[in-house]
């Protein structure tokens, strides 16, 4: 597990490998909360919710379940504001403390171009026309805009397109119209593609 800190060490993020065990991280009570949910992601739910108990440690919580409420919003101890992402093979999840983070969102994605087609969907005009085509073609642009919705809905149940939110990497900034808010934005590229966005408290 690989853990890093953000916005001077208030928010604590990590990233893990997804293994064939992962699923005997989760507390019965959160398998669950996953219902009929096939045995991968079981796996992807574990792992992320391995990371974001080891970062809670961190503050000093004790190991606890992770619950979902009926929009899919994961339950965080009082005084906390979380995420989680997972896909296929790696899992994410970051934390803060209310006191100094309102809203977080994370969202992790494999280092891969980006169907093509996909672009108009997720880019802006403005957007196609601030970047160049080989960033359009990455995912970085998709996982910024996904975690700015992770940060964004717990706190005004505003549902977004990809089309709502407007980036500016080089800003590390996010600006959402539609719910009249703005957030900073981080972007960690390795084999993985790792968003992130928060509002200061």
């Amino acid at each position: 597990m690989e853990i890093m800190t953000f916005e001077q060490q208030k928010i604590l993020a990590g990233i893990r490998s997804v293994e064939t065990s992962d699923e005997a991280g989760l507390f019965a009570s959160e398998v669950a909360g996953l219902g009929r949910a096939v045995a991968k992601v079981h796996r992807q739910s574990g792992a992320a919710r391995i990371i974001a108990r080891t970062l809670l440690a961190e503050l000093g919580f004790p190991p606890m379940p992770i619950l979902k409420t009926r929009s899919g919003v994961p339950i965080w101890p009082d005084g906390v504001v979380g995420s989680l992402a997972h896909h296929d093979t790696v899992a994410a999840a970051a934390i803060a403390e209310k006191k100094t983070i309102a809203a977080l969102g994370i969202d992790i994605e494999p280092n891969e171009p980006l169907p093509e087609d996909l672009i108009e969907l997720i880019a802006t005009s403005r957007e196609q026309s601030m970047y160049d085509l080989d960033l359009l073609r990455r995912r970085d642009l998709f996982v910024l805009k996904e975690a700015v919705y992770k940060a964004c809905f717990p706190m005004n149940r505003v549902f977004l397109e990809f089309q709502d939110v407007e980036v500016d990497i080089g800003a590390g900034s996010a600006y959402v119209a539609k719910a009249s808010c703005a957030f900073s934005v981080e972007l960690v590229t390795s084999k993985n593609v790792l968003g992130l966005a928060y509002l200061g408290a």
